[in-house]
């Protein structure tokens, strides 16, 4: 297997045509295989191994840098740069990131995640390279999907003012995680797949190549017609616009073309954008007929292209169900996500009311101030997005949302530990960053019903909303002490009575808590278990009643500690004039969790039942409690 000889890039650059024909056939086979026991980014990977391997064989990294745009398809980079013997364990804890990880490797120069830091990354990069009098070439690589967001257009205008020998590389492939919109995705694919296009640009070829080289006007004429021509029909006359050469548009599969045309923009001293066509999802028959399913996935059966797992309801599915049956009754209900449709369970929604359905590509910032500009014509939007996507819209929360208090619902995906996808993707800061702006109500539902409850609620408040959910199949709880069907603003509830000990839970982990209860009460002690739903406002007559009657407290979230629940339940105590009980937080340390599947990763934090259990036993045991 010519895989395994490969040590480093520079392997590359001995092998033939042929081989890295081979090599790529063996690539292809080993991602695919791999990701169908771990998971992963198949469809964004199978796009670009043709592509990779001419990169590395033209440039000569790690001494050259190469930037992966989000990084999801770095896989085939990772197999080519020393990474291949380990790479049975990515995405597993303690094992190979999904994504580049300064960390991990020579060859991963800046770590990403997030979708259109490229470009800036790079540039900068090259302004220190600049400063420190070293040479080395900076390569971007980056998606049209990824292009929609501002971001990357901030970078192009400023490479273009620096004129830094950028290179940037547009793997156009009409795909992002949903299939790419807006207006440049749109212009790229029209502009390429035109007839018109194609015509004009064979027959300005012809006509260009046929005017005499000579002197004086007749020279400037034609140049000034080549320029003409190329500003009115050519997809790069943007990124010219911008300050770019354009090179292309290319065939991303083919390698020894590519190897060519990056051999020819090596030494260009200006910014260079090399137009590159790729097919997501390529050589495997499920992903490329269905990229977006495919973009991530769980462990799948090779044969078939199914789901080992289970074909379980989500929290999302329940968010895109439930909405859509609200926007039935109710025409001002609008949806928006920022290129996550089908993520968000928001492709029913697309489906059923297509009319009200927005999704703005990846562009977060906008989505929020689209809404906003919604809701003050009378509409009820709904954003869509993951938490961790969502912190990149925070000034728009709070300017354009919050400080105007308009009724704008933030439905937040993915809250909490998502698992394998590591650092960039948990979405354990949301209440911190959200929690301290005014105006806004927080909730976390515990089960299915509670999230359907809460989107209705939700689309009543009349200011701005934020409902947190994880990444996770539903399960549905029953409260035995003192239930409530139906909760206004603020109400938590006592799903389980106890008297030595409080577990009040946030969303998911109620149900942990209560798990640990029911332990508990076999050793003795009485737990009594509460389901928060309100982070903000705090159901404080309750609280004030448990800490009354309840000599200790344990608070549980799946968040950091550091400005989430457990810091506002102990504002909460300092602030009223209850006697002080002893208080214990579960949750996510000042750290960034890594990445290990969800089960792993709730047992080292102790979020699970038994971390509950034990947390309980070693705090019952202490005589006193520092917090």
């Amino acid at each position: 297997m010519l895989l395994e000889e490969i040590a480093s890039p520079a392997d590359l650059k001995a092998l033939s045509a042929r081989e890295l024909k081979r090599l790529a056939r063996e690539i292809k086979k080993t991602i695919i295989e791999r990701v169908s026991i771990n998971g992963g980014h198949l469809a964004s990977n199978l796009g670009v191994i043709e592509l990779t391997i001419a990169l590395h064989y033209v440039f000569d990294s790690p001494s050259d840098k190469i930037i992966w745009d989000v990084g999801h398809q770095s896989y085939a980079h990772k197999l080519l740069t020393g990474r291949f013997h380990r790479f049975a364990t990515i995405r597993t804890l303690g094992g190979l990131s999904g994504f580049p990880k300064r960390s991990e490797s020579e060859h991963d120069p800046f770590g990403t995640g997030h979708a259109s830091t490229s470009i800036s990354a790079a540039l900068g990069i090259l302004e220190g390279r600049d400063k420190n009098g070293e040479q080395f070439k900076v390569i971007a690589v980056i998606g049209d999907g990824a292009m929609t967001g501002g971001l990357a257009f901030e970078g192009l205008n400023n490479a273009g003012h620096l004129k830094k020998d950028l290179i940037v590389i547009l793997n156009d492939n009409e795909m992002s995680i949903s299939r790419n919109v807006g207006a440049l995705p749109a212009y790229l694919n029209r502009m390429l797949t035109g007839d018109l296009y194609q015509k004009i640009k064979k027959e300005t070829k012809m006509r260009l190549e046929s005017i005499p080289k000579v002197g004086g006007k007749a020279a400037q004429l034609a140049k000034k017609t080549e320029d003409v021509i190329k500003r009115l029909f050519l997809p790069g006359m943007l990124f010219e616009e911008l300050g770019f050469s354009y090179v292309g548009p290319i065939d991303g599969h083919d390698i020894d073309l590519l190897i060519r045309t990056l051999k020819s923009i090596r030494n260009e001293s200006s910014p260079t954008l090399v137009h590159v066509i790729t097919k997501k999802g390529r050589g495997y028959e499920f992903s490329e007929k269905y990229p977006s399913r495919y973009h991530g996935v769980g462990p799948f059966k090779l044969e078939t292209g199914s789901p080992v797992s289970g074909n379980r309801l989500t929290y999302s599915e329940v968010f895109g169900s439930t909405l859509s049956a609200l926007a039935e009754r109710d025409r001002r209900v609008v949806a928006i996500t920022a290129a996550m449709k089908e993520g968000t369970g928001l492709d029913v929604f697309a489906e059923r009311h297509p009319e009200r359905f927005y999704d703005v590509g990846i562009a977060e910032q906008h989505a929020v101030t689209f809404a906003a500009g919604l809701a003050t014509q009378g509409y009820r939007p709904v954003v869509a997005i993951y938490s961790t996507f969502l912190q990149r819209a925070y000034d728009q929360i709070v300017h354009d949302v919050c400080l105007q208090k308009l009724p704008v619902v933030f439905a937040i995906d993915r809250g909490g530990i998502v698992g394998e996808d590591g650092p960039t993707h948990h979405g354990v800061f949301d209440l911190s960053y959200l929690r301290h702006i005014p105006h806004i109500t927080i909730m976390e539902p515990k089960d299915q019903g509670e999230l359907a409850a809460m989107l209705e609620l939700a689309l009543s408040i009349d200011g701005p909303v934020a409902v947190r959910y994880p990444r996770s199949t539903v399960e549905a709880l029953r409260s035995e002490a003192r239930p409530r069907n139906r909760f206004g603003p603020g109400d938590a509830e006592i799903v389980k009575d106890g008297k030595d000990v409080a577990l009040i839970a946030l969303g998911r982990a109620v149900g942990a808590a209560l798990r640990a209860a029911e332990k508990l009460e076999h050793d003795g002690i009485s737990a009594m278990v509460v389901n928060v739903r309100f982070v903000k406002p705090l159901d404080r007559a309750l609280f004030s009643s448990i800490v009354s009657v309840v000599p200790r407290i344990v608070t549980i979230e799946e968040h950091v500690l550091q400005g989430g629940f457990g810091s506002a339940f102990l504002e909460f105590l300092s602030e009223s004039d209850l006697p002080f009980p002893q208080v214990r937080r579960i949750g996510i340390p000042d750290v960034f969790v890594e990445q290990g599947s969800q089960k792993e990763l709730l047992r080292r934090y102790g979020l699970d039942e038994e971390g509950i259990y034990r947390t309980v036993h070693a705090f019952l045991r202490e005589r006193t409690y520092t917090y």
